[in-house]
């Protein structure tokens, strides 16, 4: 049983059950999200093994630690099976007590974008909720006292929607046991239309992220798998449903490679694609990945690609690169400790 994933009701349904008693679920709860130590519950010493022995407690034990220049660290997590997962610390650059964690959902990804280092891994298994949560509590401790954790996103190793229902239970328990509101939660996919529609369903007000990057389908389908079974028409679709049922705006993300996608024909494509969408697109100059040969876009490139978008009425912020020199950006966590 995967205790740390479990909410209130199910964890003292579950003490009941092993013979411990619904009565220590509050003590339990704590000691597993606040205190992150079994050890310091009152009252339930004679009652630790039998936890033990019923319970898979996990965990995402940091084993490595790389930073880079503006306080950005790469993470290498060890979780319970001895599989390994990465994360990335990235302070606020105008409040340094505060950070923001990528985080992962899966060992490894089946989406397998020709651009992106974690989808030459293919999928290992999916993570436990608590996998999940355990990876917030490890950064919790590293960033100690004084600085705090205040955003989470979905951008790690992994396809969220992927894996449906960890995902959403570790949202869940994130922000009721870590006090992180939904707003300051983003989740990024590649664009798993059901899934979506799903997620629109389940009155969540986190950030929903779409992992664009081409504006046509013969484009999208060369550069994303995802697209031959969810092609644009399907994804908007979706989109349009998610902004409807939630009335939020959506972010819509897109690498720029140079020559591919990044001219002024395909930013108009894109203009006209979103148009009457409440919608905000985050462009990133391409990461390099060992496995991909496309090259980011220069400077020029990026400030017309931006002005097209305007063009057309679409909001667009050139995010800036961080912890590439260490392998952090986006899209270029490959659990690097296998090349080793």
């Amino acid at each position: 049983m995967d205790v740390l994933g479990l909410p209130m009701p199910a964890l003292r349904g579950w003490l009941d059950a092993i013979g411990v008693g619904a009565v220590h679920g509050p003590g339990v709860f704590r000691g597993l999200h606040h205190h992150m130590d079994l050890e310091r519950v009152p009252n339930l010493g004679r009652h630790l093994d039998t936890i033990r022995a019923h319970a898979t407690l996990a965990t995402a034990e940091i084993v490595e630690r790389h930073p880079a220049p503006r306080g950005v660290v790469r993470l290498v997590f060890r979780l319970h099976d001895g599989t390994r997962v990465e994360g990335v610390v990235l302070p606020n650059p105008v409040r340094p007590d505060r950070a923001t964690l990528c985080l992962s959902s899966q060992v490894g990804c089946a989406m397998a974008c020709r651009f992106c280092a974690t989808g030459t891994l293919k999928l290992t298994r999916h993570l436990l909720a608590g996998e999940i949560v355990a990876q917030t509590q490890a950064v919790r401790r590293e960033l100690g006292e004084g600085r705090t954790l205040t955003h989470l996103v979905f951008m790690g190793m992994g396809e969220p929607l992927h894996n449906y229902g960890p995902v959403l239970e570790a949202v869940r328990r994130m922000q009721a046991d870590l006090g992180i509101g939904a707003r300051h939660i983003t989740l990024s996919t590649v664009g798993l239309a059901p899934q979506i529609r799903r997620f629109a369903d389940e009155g969540l007000q986190v950030t929903l992220a779409i992992s664009l990057h081409a504006a046509d389908d013969a484009t999208r389908r060369a550069l994303m798998p995802v697209n031959k079974r969810y092609p644009l028409d399907e994804l908007l679709d979706a989109v349009r449903y998610y902004v409807e049922r939630t009335k939020r705006r959506v972010t819509f993300e897109w690498a720029l490679i140079e020559g591919e996608n990044d001219t002024p024909e395909r930013a108009a494509e894109l203009g006209r694609l979103l148009r009457g969408l409440p919608c905000h697109v985050n462009l990133i100059p391409l990461n390099p990945t060992g496995g991909y040969a496309g090259r980011p876009s220069d400077p020029e490139r990026v400030a017309a690609f931006v002005q097209g978008l305007a063009d057309h009425g679409i909001p667009a912020t050139v995010r800036v690169r961080r912890g590439i020199d260490i392998d952090a950006g986006c899209g270029q966590l490959r659990e690097r400790y296998l090349d080793v």
